[in-house]
């Protein structure tokens, strides 16, 4: 590739970044306005701080992206603690009797908000507090434990189904549905019904008492954490108030084992899930911008550069000949020439100019430059091809001349050949 390929290919790679870093920083994409509480978030309203902070005080985590199905058979894999995060799908009839058969053992549930049907499948819903739309507010004040500065207010607030009516279940489901939250599950005969309740304790309530935060305890060991709202699972809360202090020791296992996050149910299966997530977060970052261009500017080298593709074709060798190998050539055709006197003076000729320090043919006669040649050569190899050299100028001989004066040529050259130094030990 020539220098100005070269060139021109790094102005346009840092034309390319630099239209990339301006483009991001004019027109920044704005973050959804309410994502999934899933750890693949990491807007304000994303799920991820809770997995960060809980890697970070180095609890084992996990994100689980299969069904639900075998999760009480599980025996090497099982969760110590099942996050369901208040995800976008429904989990099936089987599953909800597979998480209650998972308590039943001893295990240990964390469902926010609906939780895909397990609140309601335990028993419990969420419903909006009673203060909410009085004075125009949207959300209802928690009574903050000792040791916690600031909570912030919650739109929801849980609820036992043994207490609804079916009037007020149906006037219910009419104000979940206004709001666009799903509601007015009904428990179905079969579903959790294997988990023995045993106590219930509330662990945060608004001003007025209604539940927050319940903890249920199984016999068997088993036990389940309820929480109604689910801001509190979300980036902003985790960063901006003491929401961790309440949630951290609540999550953090008894016992030896990882907490798994429920990924499925949002959407994100086990099978492309991500390579989604990563063509998503490129889509809407500056920086992966940055990784289009290079990738484009990549494949335009690539095509300017590429002369063939495929393996290499086996071509003939073609070694180009020694000056001796030329010498002898040379000799041969001379020789089939009938030039025999002609043949051994340019022999001893090419000789001459070799050896001398310009490069040029010296003048004088060639039997007296073979004389001193004799004299000055070191050892008896080099002298002995003198000597045949200068019998061959002077005596008369046939075409055998010929190939001695090549071989005799070759030995002085051998002779005056500088010798590699061994290498140093």
């Amino acid at each position: 590739m020539s220098h100005r390929t070269e060139l021109g290919l790094a102005l346009l790679l840092a034309v390319a970044l630099t239209v990339a870093l301006l483009a991001g920083r004019r027109h920044p994409r704005a973050t959804e306005p309410y994502e999934p509480v899933s750890t693949y978030f990491s807007g304000p309203t994303g799920g991820r701080g809770p997995y960060d902070v809980l890697a970070r005080l180095g609890v084992p985590v996990e994100r689980r992206r299969t069904t639900l199905f075998d999760l009480a058979r599980q025996a090497r894999r099982r969760p110590a603690v099942l996050m369901v995060v208040a995800p976008s799908r429904w989990l099936a009839s089987a599953e909800l009797e597979a998480v209650a058969h998972y308590i039943a053992a001893g295990g240990a549930l964390v469902a926010v908000g609906d939780a895909g049907g397990l609140t309601q499948c335990l028993g419990w819903d969420t419903a909006t507090p009673d203060s909410a739309g009085i004075a125009g507010r949207d959300s209802a004040a928690v009574a903050v434990p000792a040791g916690l500065a600031r909570l912030p207010g919650v739109r929801w607030v849980m609820q036992s189904v043994a207490q609804d009516t079916l009037e007020g279940d149906t006037k219910r489901a009419a104000e979940l549905r206004k709001l666009g939250r799903p509601g007015g599950l009904i428990r179905e005969e079969g579903e959790c019904d294997s988990t023995t309740l045993v106590a219930t304790d509330t662990l945060l309530a608004t001003v007025q008492g209604d539940p927050v935060v319940i903890r249920l305890h199984y016999r068997g060991g088993g036990r389940a954490l309820l929480v109604s709202e689910d801001d509190y699972f979300r980036n902003r809360a985790w960063r901006d108030t003491d929401v961790p202090g309440l949630l951290v020791p609540l999550i953090v296992p008894e016992t030896r084992g990882r907490v798994s996050w429920d990924e499925y149910h949002h959407g994100h299966g086990a099978e492309g899930s991500l390579t989604r997530a990563a063509l998503a977060w490129m889509a809407r970052s500056p920086i992966g911008w940055v990784l289009w261009q290079l990738v484009a500017v990549a494949l335009v080298w690539l095509v300017v550069t590429a002369v063939r593709f495929g393996p290499p074709r086996s071509v003939i060798d073609r070694r180009r000949r020694s000056p001796l190998e030329h010498l002898e050539a040379l000799a041969a055709g001379l020789e089939g020439a009938a030039g025999v006197e002609t043949a051994v003076a340019l022999t001893v000729s090419g000789l001459r100019r070799r050896l001398s320090r310009t490069g040029q043919l010296p003048r004088g006669d060639a039997r007296q430059w073979l004389g001193a040649l004799e004299l000055a050569l070191p050892g008896a190899r080099g002298r002995r091809a003198a000597r045949r050299l200068q019998d061959m100028l002077t005596k008369p001989g046939g075409s055998e001349r010929v190939l001695g004066a090549a071989q005799a040529v070759e030995d002085v050259w051998e002779e005056l050949r500088p010798r590699a130094k061994p290498a140093a030990s």
